[in-house]
């Protein structure tokens, strides 16, 4: 999914003050654990033009990599699934310079279990930015048991992510040295936080985004042995299925994206657009529960509405203290309801969840709903099942990885230039906007405007991308996805121009694993290639 980092945040009512909102964003964003900003480059490189082909008598610069050889083994997670087998293998650092050094890159495979009609590999992608590829396959493998028939599934740790060099800030803090009292210092520490995640990651930092993850997909469809690529992609993973598709036209193969990422909205827009799409997400949960025997808002759907926002609004005065001393702040609260809205298998959660916090003032079901949080302390050790071979998981990776590719999408977001003045009034401008896109959501997704502060502009290449003259492929928009919004389906469809889209009319985020008639389309064109024209429709709940 293409979140914005952690959203545990909090609402304000009516239109903050600039200040306010300005100390809210630094300090959230500086605090590494939660959101670390991504790391500016030491020697920013331009885009990469798409990658060197060899022509007459020229040396391929890549054949050394294409002239690998996987070498199967134990994987660095456990458990895994029978037959499942990992693997590093070694990419440029920088595609526009190929002998300037390597990044390692994990991989895990479960062969086909019909091998007779095998049809080749399928690589899949599960989201993010920052998710791991390898550790997701291991534990949700049994959801592509029928593609596993006659693909072997092959997922990857993108280069940054996992066990694939990974990213780091480092674990360090904000406030060791005490919060910082003007907008001025505040930026001051966001470059600081910054630095420290540059230190800590090392090489592979300025290096890191969807451009040259997507030129690994190439390198390792060659060492797979595969003509073609065919890929399976997951909200953040569209976009990587679509950047390819845009490099790489020729050697595309069957492709389906669902949970279509956008290719063209800045951050600030992406971010405008995800709190639309969670309280659209929030308000069809809430007409759902209003029509529940037990309801905790009773049958009004429209005053359900209110005091859902007031609930968060309290918790940020008052928070819910648990037995244990855990408690759960109206920032949390949001946060915890925003990640229930992914799935509508989780709805029922979710009202239980707020009827305990509301009639017991127990803050058990919104702890449970928001999940673990991302750990803090030493890196995470690779799994007792193989660890050799395999970079250990630093504890901020995710969040590390997932600031930091999505600002290396982004050509728009370079403040650094800009004085605190300028920096205040943008944010001040656009709070409004944002809380009447949710009042819940809103405040959350504002802290976007400051996520690549302190980091020159990205790439401009998946902006620019239009009609690249890759095959057709099928698109998976959900008409209640909280996080990619049906829209960026239709707008993605008409940038690649080679598109079908399936119109799922059901909630929660991606439709493969929640709608049989989704995942029937999904596969029919991936085993049979078999891809009708036109817009398909798949009704809630089917």
């Amino acid at each position: 999914m293409h979140r914005s980092g952690s959203r545990v945040r909090g609402r304000v009512r009516g239109r903050p003050r600039v200040r306010t909102v300005v100390a809210t964003c630094a300090l959230v964003l500086a605090s590494l654990g939660a959101a670390p900003a991504p790391a500016r480059a030491p020697t920013p490189t331009p885009a990469p033009a798409p990658a060197p082909v060899a022509t007459g008598g020229h040396r391929d610069p890549l054949a050394p990599f294409h002239a690998q050889r996987i070498r199967w083994g134990d994987c660095p997670e456990a458990p895994v699934p029978d037959g499942m087998r990992c693997a590093v293998v070694k990419v440029p650092l920088d595609y526009a310079a190929p002998g300037r050094g390597t990044v390692e890159v994990a991989l895990a495979r479960l062969p086909a279990t019909d091998p007779k009609h095998r049809l080749g590999s399928l690589l899949l992608n599960f989201g993010g930015p920052g998710a791991e590829g390898i550790a997701t396959l291991a534990a949700d493998h049994r959801s592509f048991a029928d593609l596993g028939e006659r693909y072997d599934l092959v997922a990857f740790d993108p280069r940054g992510v996992g066990h694939s060099d990974p990213v780091t800030c480092g674990g360090a803090r904000q406030g060791e040295d005490g919060p910082a009292t003007d907008a001025a210092a505040q930026l001051a520490d966001l470059r600081a936080a910054v630095r420290r995640c540059e230190l800590a990651s090392g090489p592979v930092l300025p290096y890191i985004g969807t451009v040259h993850v997507s030129r690994d997909m190439d390198v390792l469809r060659r060492l797979l042995g595969d003509e073609k690529l065919n890929f399976l992609g997951f909200s953040y993973g569209t976009r990587l299925g679509a950047v390819y598709a845009a490099q790489f036209p020729r050697t595309t193969g069957r492709m389906v994206l669902d949970g279509v990422d956008t290719l063209s909205e800045p951050l600030v827009e992406q971010a405008l657009i995800s709190a639309r799409g969670q309280q659209r997400a929030l308000d069809n949960f809430l007409t759902w529960c209003t029509h529940q025997v037990d309801c905790v808002y009773g049958t009004n759907t429209r005053t359900a509405k209110e005091e859902v926002a007031d609930l968060v609004a309290r918790l940020d005065e008052r928070p819910l203290v648990g037995h244990d001393g855990t408690y759960v702040t109206g920032r949390a609260a949001a946060s915890a309801i925003g990640d229930a809205l992914y799935a509508r298998s989780a709805w029922p959660e979710l009202a239980a969840a707020l009827a305990l916090a509301e009639r017991n003032h127990d803050p058990v079901g919104l702890l449970t709903l928001g999940g673990p949080p991302e750990r803090s302390g030493p890196p995470r050790s690779p799994g007792p099942v193989g660890g050799d071979g395999f970079d250990p998981v630093p504890a901020d990776n995710q969040s590390a990885a997932l600031a930091a590719v999505n600002c290396a999408d982004d050509p728009d977001r370079s403040a650094d230039k800009a004085t605190p003045a300028a920096v205040e009034k943008e944010i001040g401008d656009l709070a409004g906007e944002f809380l009447q896109a949710s009042e819940i959501f809103g405040p959350s997704q504002l802290m976007t405007v400051l996520g690549c502060y302190g980091r020159p502009a990205g790439t401009d290449f998946i902006r620019r991308i239009d009609h690249p003259g890759a095959p057709r492929m099928l698109l998976i928009g959900t008409r209640g996805d909280p996080a990619t919004p049906y829209e960026w389906a239709e707008e993605t469809a008409e940038r690649l121009g080679s598109a079908v889209i399936v119109d799922h009319k059901g909630d929660g985020h991606t439709g493969y694993e929640s709608s049989p008639c989704v995942r029937a389309y999904a596969d029919e064109f991936l085993l049979h290639g078999r891809l009708s024209s036109g817009t398909r429709s798949c009704p809630a709940g089917e």
